[in-house]
């Protein structure tokens, strides 16, 4: 009977080798360590797929049949997305750059790898354009020059609005520096191989600070 038991049991665990990727937990171990019986084999809703691995470059995206014939988009490759400026409250589409951060592996930055959660760094200019257009300050210029240009193009009212609104704007010392080099750095907040997107936050404030510490402590170390 032992030896029934211990073949069949072989067989279940050579059959989970053959069937694939499995998103269960009854073949792992218990908090304790133990074992846990199997009492039934695997089923269909706990099956796994393979990681869509999305890099950086020209859109190329697949649609996936999933469980209830609904649809995943599968991104395979992705170059841009839609980046939200906290706290401006603006959101526009701009240009992922390179993957200079993640938490989980750094194979995945070596590799360009996008997935949730990473740190990206992106094209400044829609955000700069926008500044420039909202407050009449062109942020990334290291001399500050007279806009006479653009003032000649503009209304008296419409400049007395844009005046206004820059009389108590201010912006973060750290993230001006950012400006300054055309790149910012940004956290993918999307699943790029569940939607077929790459759309995430720009870092500012105590984050930043964070990240930058991170990728400081990083270089030092040579990783």
């Amino acid at each position: 009977w032992e030896k029934s038991c211990w073949l069949s049991s072989l067989r279940l665990e050579q059959e989970e080798s053959i069937m694939g990727i499995s998103r269960d937990s009854k073949h792992k171990r218990r908090l304790t360590g133990g074992k846990q019986p199997l009492f039934r084999m695997k089923r269909k809703f706990e099956l796994g797929r393979q990681p869509a691995m999305t890099k950086i470059g020209p859109k190329l995206v697949r649609p996936v049949r999933v469980r209830g014939g609904n649809i995943k988009i599968r991104g395979l490759r992705l170059e841009t997305g839609n980046y939200s400026w906290g706290s401006e409250t603006v959101t526009r589409k701009t240009r992922i750059l390179g993957v200079v951060y993640n938490a989980s592996n750094n194979e995945l930055v070596r590799t360009n790898t996008l997935v949730k959660g990473c740190i990206v760094q992106i094209d400044a200019t829609p955000f700069k354009a926008w500044h420039l257009q909202h407050y009449g300050i062109e942020l990334g210029k290291k001399k500050v020059g007279d806009d006479e240009a653009e003032s000649a193009k503009r209304s008296k009212h419409v400049l007395a609005k844009v005046a206004g609104r820059a009389k108590n704007h201010t912006l973060d010392k750290t993230l001006e520096e950012e400006f300054l080099s055309g790149r910012l750095y940004a956290r993918v907040s999307s699943r790029p191989g569940q939607s077929g997107r790459c759309d995430g936050y720009v870092l500012e404030g105590k984050e930043l600070e964070f990240y930058k510490r991170a990728l400081q402590k990083k270089k030092k170390s040579g990783k």
